[in-house]
């Protein structure tokens, strides 16, 4: 059963990258998928958790942290072999030659947005992919007033 939302192509999930971010095969290739409109912490030291750290004031350990804890959801939502439904928006790719998509569910749910409003992600919205940005900032909200996922660790 395809999934609700314009154009959705299915995939099969190979593994998890990290929170926001999965392998999957697609019309017979392997592909990463960058999820629209969200932003997980890093999962491993790198350039941008140290950017992060920097933005955030707190330390790149904790950064890393959270991002485990982001990419432990993820992981606990599709598991590989799943079959996902991917929705493309105007930009297909990013800079690293990823699948700029909206993953969906067999049941019909984002997971972009499933994640957001559990907490694990915050909303990064960049023009011109910005089709769900109310609902994941309506999610966000929601996840930070009501003290979910990472914001149960936050200050």
């Amino acid at each position: 059963m395809a999934a609700a939302g314009p154009a959705t192509e299915p995939a099969k999930v190979l593994y998890v990258v990290d929170g926001d971010t999965i392998k999957v095969e697609l019309a017979g290739r392997k592909e990463s998928i960058r999820l629209i409109g969200i932003d997980t912490p890093e999962s491993k030291a790198n350039a941008k958790a140290k950017k992060d750290a920097g933005r955030s004031r707190q330390d790149i350990k904790t950064i890393v942290s959270l991002g485990k804890a982001a990419t432990k959801f993820t992981k606990s939502i599709v598991k590989p072999g799943d079959i996902v439904y991917i929705e493309q928006d105007v930009e297909p790719r990013d800079r690293y030659g990823r699948i700029l998509a909206y993953v969906y569910l067999r049941s019909g749910e984002m997971l972009n947005e499933k994640i957001i409003a559990a907490g694990y992600a915050s909303v990064m919205t960049i023009p011109p992919n910005i089709r769900y940005q109310e609902r994941f900032v309506r999610g966000y909200k929601v996840a930070r007033e009501g003290s979910l996922g990472l914001w149960a660790a936050s200050p």
